[in-house]
């Protein structure tokens, strides 16, 4: 495992998991939120991201965190390994709504600069239907790139347990 993707719904603790995992593993970090984002919750725009996103592809050993899901295809090509963190969608809900709290007026580590976290029904509505848009793409990705090692969490506790035996 030297290039790895976390994917999965809003909430799931991808970011959260990164985290752990590049404690665990040694490996570099990239959040695709910060790659994406630049101040204010304005985006780089696409041809900037892509060329971002190419860059840190481009090295020997990165964990990429995020969904970014026009570029997923792409990013398969380059790693070794997927977690797709594959929680129901109201535990990806309460994912949300948990870190608009404790982040609520603040930006997150994971972001671009000045993205202060905010109430937002129509992510919140995003992140409880990610799954009934998503998952079956995911699950068709699985069968499209056997190459490619996939672990499939269904909850924290699956993800805290991999962690831990890891």
């Amino acid at each position: 495992m030297e290039r790895i993707l976390i994917i999965g719904g809003n909430g799931s603790g991808k970011t959260t998991f990164a985290k752990s995992l590049a404690e665990k593993t040694g490996l570099p970090l990239v959040h695709l939120d910060s790659l994406y984002w630049k101040d204010n919750w304005e985006s780089v725009g696409r041809e900037v991201f892509d060329a971002r996103l190419e860059q840190e592809l481009n090295k020997p050993k990165w964990i990429l965190d995020g969904n970014m899901n026009r570029t997923l295809p792409h990013r398969l090509k380059y790693c070794d390994t997927v977690f797709y963190l594959d929680f129901s969608s109201f535990a990806c809900l309460i994912g949300v709504i948990s870190r608009t709290i404790k982040f609520y007026g603040k930006t997150r580590p994971d972001m671009g600069p000045n993205c202060p976290e905010k109430i937002s029904l129509g992510f919140y509505k995003e992140a409880f239907l990610y799954n009934k848009k998503f998952r079956e793409k995911y699950y068709g990705f699985m069968e499209e790139h056997p190459e490619i090692k996939w672990v499939v969490l269904r909850n924290r506790r699956q993800a805290k347990q991999y962690l831990k035996e890891s």
